[in-house]
């Protein structure tokens, strides 16, 4: 039986988080992520809004993942909320790691289509994980509305996104192949593609697609 942490170790460990140095705050929440206490949550969600280091980040949210859901979700959901797109994004891709269906309700079309990417982004990966079976095909057709979004990384996102759904997305996929949008036309090509062979690349399959769609409309190629 772990024993409670003293209010002295809560106490470094919070002021830890805020320190100057990020070796010091990752090893701060390396160490808390080890040793999970409630009161360690608000501050761990408060960092991740605002931490600048990747790799501290990672770690916040691993810490977070080591907490219960029952402390940690509802307070990520109304992370997701927030004006600030650091802690949207960063508590979304969170709830992706925890994988609590109970989340699902905050995943709207709004959030998906997020004019921030990388909320966008981490909204694409948290939505995939947390979609309650049987309601695939809709996410889906929201996932949709977003293909030619975005440079190259933007779009193999949300490619991966969608191909973790499985076949329910060729109805949607098929449509907007045919679609007026030459560039929306070649990600859904590539898309398909890739569902199609896992192992294909996706810079290999976008491009292929954009030659089918530019021999497809007198030779215009999207972007």
């Amino acid at each position: 039986m772990t024993l409670p942490m003293q209010d002295t170790d809560v106490t470094r460990a919070l002021q830890g988080l805020e320190a100057d140095r990020s070796a010091v705050r990752l090893r701060t929440a390396m160490g808390v992520g080890t040793t999970p206490d409630p009161r360690f949550v608000a501050k761990l969600l408060e960092r991740c809004a605002v931490e600048p280091d990747f790799q501290v980040r990672e770690m916040l949210t691993w810490a977070l993942t080591r907490h219960s859901p029952a402390a940690t979700v509802p307070e990520l959901v109304g992370e997701v909320r927030s004006e600030r797109a650091q802690a949207r994004s960063q508590a979304l891709h969170t709830l992706s790691k925890i994988g609590d269906r109970q989340a699902w309700p905050v995943i709207t079309r709004a959030l998906l289509s997020d004019a921030e990417d990388e909320v966008a982004r981490s909204a694409w990966r948290a939505a995939v994980v947390l979609v309650p079976p049987g309601e695939e095909g809709e996410l889906a057709d929201a996932l949709a509305m977003q293909l030619g979004r975005g440079g190259r990384e933007m779009q193999l996102s949300l490619s991966r996104a969608l191909v973790a759904l499985g076949e329910v997305i060729l109805p949607v996929l098929h449509a907007a192949a045919a679609g007026p949008a030459p560039g929306v036309r070649a990600h859904a090509l590539a898309t398909e593609r890739l569902l199609q062979d896992p192992d294909a690349g996706f810079g290999f399959a976008i491009e292929e697609a954009k030659r089918v769609v530019a021999l497809g409309t007198g030779g215009e190629e999207g972007q």
